[in-house]
């Protein structure tokens, strides 16, 4: 073995202007000249964009030509440029863990004011660096192989875009969704803003795609369950429902649905939101992926008492496709990186109740209508009211859940654009005069103001005002008529109207088991509920959680082209970790000092990403470096104190607070310590 040469510790400290970011609040200049004077500080300058070419190349050849053996960046968040920093340390010759960063703009100068104290607080940050940099040791990043295989959950059109292009590049995709067919919001549309061409006719091709591609396993009526590991290696566990009918010998000829003891649909069909019906054993809509129909297990006669004639059991005897009998499945696979596109929820306008919607049957959420008008829905695309009648006259109300602090301070951002197509689709099928009444209208996108200018000229009447009730029109000749009052803000008058049918523009929410989910897949949730993305602007579908992506509607309200625009960067970014090959493991992971270790296994059930196990043989604990993630809540807990983290060892971080508190404390700068060799 080589021996290393004790060299005295040359430290190299940098502090960045970030143009008047920090600049304009601190005396940078002031702080550097400060630094310089303390143990162990070989070179200290600033420099206007430290991250930049010219800045890291400035530490570079710091590094070579005053032989520095630590380096120090004061400038901003870690999270932005630590991993720049680290790689610019190693270009010029040192262990990248030599480094520490200090951030002094969110820190500090974006949350003062006072010059002077923020100039003293970053003298205080640069001195406590000082102290810590010393106590640094050589790490490696570790390699860890990547399984090929990706989970996509959730099979609606993000799901759907995502699963085929990562198919496509060879690798092989799971695709779990909750319902009995993929396909979810978008099947449900007649036609789409604002080129308003046929949903079925853009979505069927690709859900038929997905579904009969070699390189994607399919797995409907299906739930993840449970999700261990880490990137690289995410065990995944997936229960798969009875859906009654095999779907390797289903056909899909429909012959079981015509056979049913039900001559007439009589349950309500929950594709249609309870606007049609169906019977127990049934195919949510024609084009349906997988083309397999399901039983319901809460309305079929046999599965609640065993009592019924089976006759569609009958009716597939040649196929033997329905087994009244089947139990749920449970299947285990191991993927390198999961995708979740798991979707949204409408609003439910029940909790608005002056809107009337459940109390009067003409008041229908937009969804509900898009069933309407298409024509494979309830009425076969004939807008019929629950009376009978065909609308003369129709108010369609925005921002239903939206844009209000009652319910959603957010703009669901479709919800404008989707009502211009409402009053546009039910115009053209019935002549009636149209009303919207919004607070403002937002058309953002390619295409959308020509869209808005359209739906103009064909003559629908907007009305800026918030509704503010909804109630029968009490004249007689006005019968299952309804009232729709309204502050008109352009006239400067109370607005009241009847008219046949009211339409609620819901807004779109978070899933109700996003909570679950998280907690799954070990993500964040903004305060909406919707899934929280790395950084919004540098890292949009990459999650906290290294190998978990995020697509779609999951992670925030966006229209249709932005979803499949967020689940190809979601696919790409899943396929480039998988080409790598492996896996860069961060090593400022934990780990047991068997010697001091008394197996009490108080750590196990405190680590949130299992990777503590209990060594029998030994009576240790043990730490799987592949899956902690370095939050350090077992080293806080051992009561021995025999767990400790790289990067954040007793002496760095003792070091660091003695330096922020400027506490006498020996010359640690200037002691000798063993710097990495070049290279």
């Amino acid at each position: 073995m080589v021996s290393q040469k004790k060299e005295p510790v040359r430290i190299g400290f940098f502090i960045c202007q970030c143009g008047t970011n920090i600049a304009s609040v601190v005396d940078v200049e002031q702080v550097a000249r400060q630094a310089a004077t303390l143990p162990g500080v070989a070179v200290s300058r600033t420099y206007k964009y430290m991250c930049s070419d010219p800045g890291q190349e400035l530490i570079q050849q710091d590094i070579r030509d005053q032989r520095l053996n630590r380096v120090i960046v004061a400038a901003c968040s870690p999270l932005l440029h630590e991993h720049t920093f680290r790689e610019a340390v190693a270009k010029g010759g040192l262990n990248p863990y030599y480094f520490q960063m200090v951030n002094i703009r969110e820190h500090n100068a974006w949350v003062h004011t006072d010059r002077g104290e923020a100039t003293r607080k970053a003298t205080a940050l640069a001195r406590a660096a000082v102290q810590r940099v010393p106590w640094h040791k050589p790490l490696d990043v570790k390699h860890v192989a990547i399984a090929p295989n990706v989970l996509v959950v959730g099979g609606g059109i993000a799901g759907i875009h995502a699963a085929l292009t990562l198919a496509n590049g060879g690798k092989h995709v799971y695709l779990v969704e909750r319902g009995a067919t993929i396909g979810g919001h978008m099947a449900k549309f007649d036609k789409t803003f604002p080129t308003l061409d046929c949903a079925a006719c853009v979505l069927s091709p690709k859900m038929a795609a997905a579904g009969s591609h070699r390189n994607i396993t399919l797995w409907t009526y299906s739930d993840v369950i449970k999700v261990d590991g880490s990137v690289g290696n995410y065990k995944v566990t997936v229960r798969r429902k009875p859906r009654y009918v095999l779907e390797d010998l289903c056909t899909g000829c429909l012959e079981c649905i015509n056979a049913c003891i039900y001559k007439e649909p009589r349950f309500p069909d929950e594709f249609n939101l309870g606007l049609g019906k169906r019977k127990p054993i049934y195919l949510p809509f024609p084009q349906a992926i997988p083309a397999v129909a399901t039983i319901d297990p809460e309305t079929c006669i046999e599965l609640k008492t065993g009592k019924c004639k089976k006759t569609c059991v009958e009716a597939c005897a040649d196929r033997q496709a329905i087994d009244l009998k089947q139990k749920e499945e449970i299947r285990d696979v191991v993927v390198g990186t999961v995708i979740v596109a798991t979707g949204f929820q409408t609003f439910d306008p029940r909790k608005v109740p002056y809107y009337g919607y459940g109390a009067y049957p003409n008041v229908y959420t937009s969804l509900e209508v898009e069933r309407l008008v298409n024509a494979s829905g309830p009425t076969g695309g004939e807008i019929v009211l629950r009376d009978g009648r065909r609308p003369k006259k129709v108010a369609i109300v925005h921002c239903v859940g939206s844009r209000d602090e009652n319910t959603n301070r957010w703009c669901s951002r479709v919800c404008c654009l989707y009502s211009l197509k409402l009053a546009h689709l039910i115009h053209e099928q019935t002549g009636a005069a149209i009303y919207n009444y919004y607070l403002d209208i937002r058309t953002p996108g390619k295409h959308m103001e020509e869209f808005y200018n359209r739906i103009c000229e064909e003559g629908v009447n907007l009305i800026r005002g918030r509704v503010a009730d909804v109630y029968p029109d009490p004249a007689p000749e006005a019968e299952g008529r309804l009232i729709v009052q309204a502050e008109d803000t352009l006239m400067n008058a109370i607005s009241r109207n009847s008219v046949d049918m009211v339409v609620l523009a819901v807004g779109l929410e978070a899933n109700p088991d996003a909570q679950n989910i998280r907690r799954m897949f070990n993500m964040s949730c903004s305060n909406e509920g919707f899934f929280l993305e790395r950084h919004p602007k540098l890292a949009p579908v990459s999650t906290f959680t290294d190998g978990i992506f995020l697509a779609g509607c999951c992670q925030g309200p966006k229209d249709i082209p932005d979803s499949v625009a967020q689940a190809g960067a979601a696919a790409a970014e899943a396929f480039a970790l998988i080409d790598k090959g492996h896996v860069e493991m961060e090593p400022n992971t934990a780990y047991v000092r068997e010697d001091e270790c008394s197996g009490c296994k108080s750590c196990m059930p405190l680590c949130p990403y299992s990777a503590i196990s209990f060594e029998s043989e030994k009576k240790t604990a043990h730490i799987n470096e592949a899956l902690c993630k370095g939050c350090g809540t077992c080293v806080a807990s051992c009561p021995s104190g025999s767990i400790k983290q790289n990067l954040f060892e007793d002496d760095q971080i003792f070091s660091e607070i003695s330096g922020i508190l400027a506490a006498d404390m020996p010359q640690i700068a200037a002691a000798e310590v063993v710097a990495q060799p070049p290279g």
